[in-house]
């Protein structure tokens, strides 16, 4: 891992949830517990819609004055508020833009403790989420080097992490099948939420056939172009890239042999199945030697 750097993250917008119920209205629709939230700890959660798919994503904060702060895509920003105002009729809650503060993004080796900042929910490489009034010069006071927003996509991809509006397609994405169970972006036992019941569906009566997955790219591509076999069937999209690397949303079945996404060759390798492992060595324990 890198030494630390640090980045203003102008692509990140605050919300914050006010009012007696806002947290309750909050908890009924998103699809992380929010019971989970304290200072010095965030959440990773998604808004769907009825029919399980995405909306939205965001990370739920405890500011220092108690209220909810909700870190969002800035373009998108305007949107998840309206959204969520619906769900606060007749109600006291409150969804406003969270004035006079801003995000940075802080990873890699040796990251120094930075009032204001909490762990990155999703992966532990991906460091730090720092929110305070003015991240730019909290970054300099501690000598941070400045990391670019491709440095954080490379990181962000080795992880298999998906970006909202890169990766995360509204009204298309399945969360399940872009890894936010691994990334503690839903969970199963909190009770009701927007598309609840489909999500529960497809964690527990459903295998998986399509997923988000890391990628290894040869040549040129830009994010959205489809992944065709050899064949020239559609096996899946190509999302983020960096370099030779890349996030791709595949068809597991027809993710095999050659791949391309327009002009680049696309190299996929399956991860590797532990209980199939287990139950080949538990066959070959059980064998009688010969």
């Amino acid at each position: 891992m890198t030494a630390a750097v640090g980045r203003v993250a102008l692509e990140r917008a605050l919300l914050a949830a006010e009012g007696a119920d806002a947290r309750a209205v909050l908890q009924s629709v998103v699809t992380n517990d929010l019971e989970q939230v304290a200072p010095g700890r965030a959440v990773y959660a998604a808004l769907l819609t009825p029919q399980g798919k995405y909306l939205f994503d965001f990370f739920l904060v405890e500011a220092e004055d108690g209220r909810l702060l909700i870190d969002t895509e800035a373009t998108r920003a305007e949107a998840l508020a309206r959204r969520l105002k619906m769900y606060c009729l007749r109600r006291d809650a409150r969804i406003v833009p969270a004035e006079g503060l801003g995000v940075a993004l802080i990873w890699g080796e040796g990251v120094p403790v930075l009032p204001g900042a909490v762990p990155d929910p999703r992966e532990a490489g991906l460091g730090w989420r720092l929110y305070t009034p003015d991240p730019e010069g909290a970054l300099a006071a501690v000598g941070l080097a400045e990391g670019t927003a491709q440095d954080y996509t490379a990181q962000r991809i080795a992880l298999g992490v998906p970006e909202g509006g890169l990766d995360l397609i509204p009204e298309e994405t399945f969360i399940l099948e872009a890894g936010f169970e691994r990334l503690h972006g839903v969970d199963f036992r909190k009770g009701c939420y927007v598309g609840q019941e489909v999500t529960a569906r497809m964690k527990h009566k459903t295998t998986l056939r399509k997923g988000l997955v890391r990628v290894a790219l040869d040549g040129e591509a830009a994010p959205g172009t489809p992944i065709l076999t050899e064949a020239g069937k559609p096996a899946g999209t190509l999302y983020s890239t960096a370099g030779g690397a890349a996030l791709a949303h595949l068809r597991f079945d027809r993710a095999v042999g050659a791949l391309s996404a327009g002009a680049a060759q696309v190299f996929y390798t399956p991860p590797e199945e532990p209980e199939a492992e287990a139950v080949s060595s538990a066959k070959s324990a059980a064998s009688p030697a010969r």
